[in-house]
Order: structure tokens, then sequence, then C-alpha cells
């Protein structure tokens, strides 16, 4: 692939996120955003307001994009820093617009979403939006999953680029109100167009607003391995090894 992937899977490990570039060409983030733009927006999954456009489940309802995102390169990450045996689990697109006031305060993605709501030891609070289901899972699922961010955009600290806290993944749930930020260390992620983030759930993460009047547009995927016990499954669970 023309890089060493061994720094990337150490650089996740320890820091709880890393950041490749240049897996994409500008002909392939061309073809992504077209088949987005000719989407069919009316869906209740579609979230539309001044400052956001969202579409969740997000390769179920655009299902054409799934062999423009899975290019070699984009399989071979996944395979190389999760996992062979890694498929997606959620998938969302956002579209933060050149004006957008949007502003997202520090935290951990703590839910994973579901099927359906059933009592387990372990699982919850729950919630219910958009006729989906999500719940806190235990810690040792959510420290499994990992985030692929694919970047639409140039993205830095003028455009909404994430901030996050360096090696928070590993302080299993860490609540904002408790950040030391004396002892913390605080990173901008700088991605360009056609890069990749990739990052830990239980990284502390926020986005700011936009000041530099461009758009940021990301596609986010979530992964795991790992089945989930008594009957429940992953609501946007693929049925085919993408990594293929």
């Amino acid at each position: 692939m023309g890089f060493t992937l061994s720094k990337y899977v150490q650089e996740i490990a320890e820091r709880g996120f890393t950041i490749i570039e240049e897996i994409y060409s500008k002909q392939e983030i061309k073809n992504i955003i077209n088949v987005i733009e000719q989407a069919d927006k009316s869906k209740e999954t579609f979230r539309k307001s001044m400052d956001l456009f969202a579409i969740r489940q997000f390769l179920k309802e655009i299902p054409e994009v799934e062999k423009l995102i899975f290019t070699e390169r984009a399989k071979k990450i996944v395979s190389s820093l999760f996992g062979e045996d890694f498929f997606c689990i959620k998938s969302i697109y956002f579209d933060k617009p050149e004006t957008s006031n949007w502003y997202v305060a520090y935290h951990q993605d703590l839910t994973i979403s579901v099927d359906k709501k059933r009592e387990i030891a372990g699982f919850g609070p729950w919630t219910n939006k958009q006729n989906q289901f999500a719940v806190q899972p235990p810690i040792a699922i959510l420290e499994n999953i990992f985030t692929l961010r694919i970047h639409l955009d140039d993205t830095d600290h003028e455009n909404g680029a994430l901030n996050v806290i360096e090696k928070s993944h590993l302080k299993q749930i860490y609540r904002p109100e408790n950040i030391d930020w004396e002892k913390e260390t605080v990173k901008t992620c700088v991605v360009h167009q056609g890069g990749v983030m990739i990052m830990k759930p239980l990284l502390l993460h926020s986005s700011s607003r936009t000041t530099n009047g461009k758009r940021r547009r990301v596609i986010h995927i979530e992964f795991s391995n790992q089945e989930l016990p008594a009957g429940l499954n992953w609501s946007e669970r693929t049925t085919k090894d993408i990594t293929n």
C-alpha cells in the first residue's frame, strides 16, 4: 500500500486514534459524493437542519455506495488494523454546512445500535430514535469497536475537525466533567480530503463550529467482530465479509 500499517496499529492502541492520508483519490471521492447527492432525501433516517445534514443507517439507505467505499486500499486497512473477521455494525453520513454553528461537546460514543429492546444484564440505559434502538453495552463490547471516518472534504480546526483527548480511551467511562485539563493532551485531527481517521469509541472527542465557510462531510462507519448475547443483534450488521 506504500506505507507500513504497524505504526498505525500502535497509534490506535496507545493514543486511541490515527490518521492515514490519501486512501481515496479525488475521483473516488467525487464518485461517492455523486451517489449521495442522488439519494432520496425524504426518508425518516435522513436528518436535515441549518447546521447539519445526516443519514443514519447510511450503508443500508444508500447501498450503491458500498462498493465505492470498500476499495482494495480501504479493505486492506480494515483487515490489517482491525482483523480479518471484523464487520460493519453502524454507519452514518455527516454533512456540516459552510455556515454551521453546530458544536458538539466532549463525549465518548457509549451506545450501540441494535434490532430490538431486550432486558439483559449489563445493557442500559436504552433509547429509541427514529425507530432505532440504541443501548449502552458492557465496556468490553465498546473496547472492541473501531470507528473509520472517511473525509470527503479537507477538515481542520476551522470547519469542525475533531478535537480528541489522547489516551482517554484507556480510562473506560470518562465523564467530561471529570477531565483534568492540566494533565490531558488535546489534539486537533486535521484530515485532508480522501484521508481517513480511525478511532476508538471511548476516546473523548468534540467538534467545533465552522468559522471558515467551508463544508465538512464525513462518513462514519463502526466495526466489531463480536456477536451480541441473548438474541440481541446489531441493527446494521453486514451479512458479508467486506474485506474480501
